[in-house]
């Protein structure tokens, strides 16, 4: 039975990858961060299963800042395959704490590699990096491929970049399978609720039910190439199962605008809207109520914006067949539909 480490198990990706991975018939050991309040929703269902729990899940208390309990997580677990996916992933919030976001998203990686070769593991391990489209920033090049120049617009970003760049030094160095993964935005029902997917398909929900009256929102224009995190996470295991090690681009090929996603969003619960106003004043408005819906907020904008992202999955595709199913729309609907039903069953 093959094993398997996830760092960041309790997010969107790691509960998703869990489930696949299970599927497979890996075991599967997870990094979980301590926190005073339960943070294990999007896997209560397996930590909750007596089949599951202490069989083929195991959890461990970890963090990617702590260099000696990641050396002795992998002398415990002695992994066949790493998936570092924790991360300080907010873009907007890594502002705010760049230092943090350094630590964990750039040196934690390093600590990772490094425990790698530390324990003995460096000519046995797999090792998958969660790379990101926020390493293209302020693109050089469209669409975004594995040979397009990094422009980072964020401390997340570049963060990021120098996560991607030691993974290729510690394969280079010292012969490590080590892989990239740069998958641009994917989301699903697991989405944060901070992350403006999610935000906008709770919003929607809300506002249809009666329990909130406007989404405030950032900037409109923002385009994003943005798929399905389920088939993301597939292709995350698609990746280490490679002959040799190597970086890849996840994407749909696709780029929509966020009031595209609005639209889509609202449009879905029978809520039309029309556009009125511009920049920050800027307005969606329902066409049968002629409510104000959605308006903008300064508060939400970026000190850098990253306008556009599309990426190029060309690599993936020949390599090994990946390619994603479900596209924009559907994921949009999936989302607020998913949304809609939750909140009209607990009430908020």
């Amino acid at each position: 039975m093959k094993k398997a480490l996830i760092s960041g198990i309790t997010g969107q990706d790691g509960s998703y990858l869990t489930e696949i991975l299970i599927e497979k018939g890996y075991e599967v050991h997870g990094i979980l961060r301590r926190s005073s309040s339960f943070n294990t929703s999007r896997i209560d269902h397996l930590y909750n299963d007596p089949e599951i729990l202490g069989k083929k899940l195991f959890l461990h208390y970890g963090d990617l800042v702590d260099t000696s309990n990641l050396n002795r997580l992998l002398e415990r677990t002695e992994p066949d395959e790493i998936y570092n996916l924790a991360a300080q992933s907010h873009v907007k919030v890594s502002f705010e704490i760049p230092d943090y976001t350094a630590q964990v998203d750039a040196l934690g990686t390093l600590r990772f590699l490094d425990a790698i070769k530390e324990t003995g593991l460096d000519q046995t391990v797999k090792f998958y990096q969660a790379s990101t489209s926020e390493l293209f920033g302020k693109v050089q090049e469209i669409p975004q491929t594995e040979k397009t120049p990094f422009y980072p617009r964020s401390p997340y970003g570049v963060a990021k970049v120098y996560g991607y760049w030691i993974v290729v030094n510690y394969r280079e160095a010292y012969d490590l399978y080590a892989c990239n993964g740069i998958l641009f935005n994917h989301e699903s029902p697991r989405r944060g609720g901070t992350f403006v997917t999610r935000k906008i398909t709770q919003a929607a929900a809300k506002i249809k039910l009666g329990l909130q009256d406007i989404l405030y929102i950032g900037n409109l224009n923002a385009k994003r190439d943005w798929g399905y995190a389920k088939e993301y996470c597939e292709g995350m295991w698609m990746i280490l199962q490679q002959d040799k090690p190597d970086d890849y681009v996840l994407a749909t090929g696709e780029t929509h605008t966020v009031k595209e996603f609005i639209e889509v969003a609202f449009g879905e619960l029978g809520m039309q809207l029309k556009w009125e106003g511009k920049g920050v004043d800027e307005r969606g408005i329902d066409l049968k109520t002629g409510k104000i819906l959605v308006g903008v907020d300064p508060l939400y904008f970026r000190p850098t914006e990253v306008d556009l992202l599309i990426g190029d999955a060309s690599k993936a595709k020949a390599k090994f067949g990946w390619e994603p199913k479900i596209k924009f729309e559907e994921l949009a609907k999936m989302m607020v539909n998913s949304d809609f039903e939750k909140i009209k069953k607990r009430g908020y």
